[in-house]
C-alpha cells in the first residue's frame, strides 16, 4: 500500500500536521475530523496540508505510518540478545509500556481500525504487531524450555502481558476517576511501570527459585 506522506521539504511543518491529525483522528475518527480543523490545530492553511499529504485519507495513513514506525523501534529498544529469556521478555514488555506511555493516542487509533477491520488494520497487525507478539511467545517458550520461566502457556501469557499493559492507558480516564488522581502523570506512569514489570517477573519465576 502506498505511503501517506507526499513531501518532507519542511519536517517541522509536516510534524505539526501529523501531531495535530493524530490527536484529532484519535478523538473523532477520520469521518468525524475535518481538514480545516486539522489545519487550524497545526497552525497551517489547508493548501499546505494538501501539499504534504494530498488528502485526508493519505494524511490518516501517514499518521499511522508515523506511529508504527515508532512502535517498530520502541518495543525492541531495551532487549538484549545476550540476556536470559526472562530478561528479554521483561525488556519487551517494558519497551511496549514505554511506547504506550509516549503515545497516548495509540489505543484509540488502534481500536478504531480494529472495529472497522480496515486495510490499515491488517497492515499494522501483519507488519508490526504480529512480529512483536511472536517475539513475546518465543521468549516465553525459550524461558520455559530453559527452566528460566515456570511452565505456562506461551500464547496465553503473551495475551495477558499485552492486555494488561495496554489496558492501563486505554482505561486511564476511568481509573483516574476511581483513584481520584491523574494516573497519566510522569510519577504515576513510572510507578505503574515498576509494578507491572514486578508482576510479570514474579508471576513467571519457576517454583523453588529464590525471589527478591
Amino acid at each position: 500500500m502506498p505511503s501517506g506522506r507526499k513531501k518532507q521539504e519542511n519536517p517541522e511543518t509536516a510534524g505539526r500536521i501529523l501531531a495535530a491529525a493524530e490527536q484529532l483522528f484519535a478523538a473523532g475518527g477520520v469521518a468525524g475530523t475535518g481538514t480545516e480543523e486539522i489545519a487550524d490545530a497545526a497552525r497551517v492553511n489547508k493548501a499546505m496540508l494538501f501539499y504534504y499529504f494530498k488528502n485526508k485519507r493519505k494524511l490518516h495513513r501517514a499518521v499511522l505510518e508515523n506511529l508504527f514506525k515508532e512502535f517498530g523501534v520502541s518495543v525492541y529498544l531495551l532487549r538484549k540478545k545476550t540476556d536470559t529469556p526472562r530478561k528479554q521478555l521483561l525488556a519487551l514488555a517494558a519497551g511496549y509500556f514505554d511506547f504506550l506511555a509516549a503515545h497516548p493516542n495509540y489505543p484509540r487509533l488502534l481500536q478504531r481500525e480494529a472495529m472497522e477491520s480496515s486495510a490499515n488494520f491488517k497492515w499494522m497487525v501483519g507488519d508490526y504487531f504480529e512480529p512483536f507478539y511472536q517475539e513475546l511467545v518465543r521468549s516465553i517458550s525459550k524461558g520455559v524450555a530453559a527452566c528460566d520461566i515456570r511452565k505456562v502457556d506461551p500464547e496465553l501469557t503473551a495475551f495477558s502481558i499485552l492486555g494488561v499493559t495496554m489496558s492501563y492507558f486505554a482505561a486511564a480516564p476511568i481509573l483516574s476517576r476511581l483513584a481520584k488522581r491523574d494516573l497519566l502523570t510522569p510519577g504515576a506512569i513510572a510507578k505503574r511501570r515498576e509494578s507491572l514489570l514486578d508482576w510479570i517477573e514474579h508471576g513467571l519465576i519457576p517454583e523453588g527459585e529464590i525471589t527478591r
